[in-house]
């Protein structure tokens, strides 16, 4: 298959949105403000530098952001360990290394949440490489983590996204390359395909299934 993937981590490979927006929801509840679960997760997926002021604005990010960025890393830390691989995940990491698809994971998420991941779903000798959030200056939306992943893989492309949120949709997008989207992060197929996604599937599961999705994407 002539397809170089990146692959996004969470909520796409483990199961980690609706943590992320119980931790961000403790993080700001904090520091005085309560914010609806509901609202949190429509964010999950940026990058705390983008999330806090895109979720309260921007006053109370030149405030209280690195509190607040610190804040929900604790809080994310605390629930970790209760994070699994979704289904599907380790077997399709396993399947396109044995097909000689290039991968790389792409992550802005700090280097000990990183390798905890990796070793969640067995990945090491799996992918080309990964990306962490010291690879990246701004992160989604904006394209820097994109680019960060592609300079780590061992393929030439053609390049394509995998990811679970609109805001994988948009980096990918401002960084050229085209997004097969997955629910498993709580995003609808409509909110996705109105970012950019060129196909959606419901999990990494089902394109285990149907891996004519890839094939025709490649060709």
């Amino acid at each position: 298959m002539p397809l170089s993937l990146i692959l996004d981590v969470d909520g796409t490979l483990v199961d980690t949105n609706y943590h992320h927006a119980i931790a961000w929801q403790r993080a700001f509840r904090a520091y005085g403000h309560s914010v609806p679960a509901w609202r949190i997760h429509r964010h999950v997926g940026m990058g705390g530098d983008q999330f806090v002021p895109a979720v309260i604005g921007e006053e109370i990010d030149d405030k209280h952001g690195e509190a607040l960025r610190k804040g929900h890393a604790e809080a994310y830390m605390e629930m970790i360990d209760e994070v699994e691989p979704l289904p599907g995940a380790r077997e399709l990491l396993r399947e396109l290394r044995d097909e000689d698809v290039a991968v790389v994971l792409a992550s802005s998420a700090k280097e000990e949440e990183v390798d905890h991941y990796l070793d969640l779903l067995g990945a090491r000798d799996l992918v080309s490489g990964w990306t962490t959030s010291a690879d990246v200056e701004q992160t989604k939306p904006k394209p820097d983590l994109i680019r960060a992943a592609m300079d780590r893989a061992d393929g030439d492309g053609p390049w394509l996204m995998v990811g679970d949120s609109v805001w994988d949709v948009r980096a990918a997008a401002n960084a050229g390359l085209p997004t097969l989207g997955v629910l498993s992060g709580g995003f609808s197929e409509e909110e996705l395909r109105d970012a950019g996604a060129i196909e959606v599937v419901e999990s990494v599961a089902a394109l285990r299934k149907d891996r004519q999705v890839l094939a025709d994407l490649a060709a």
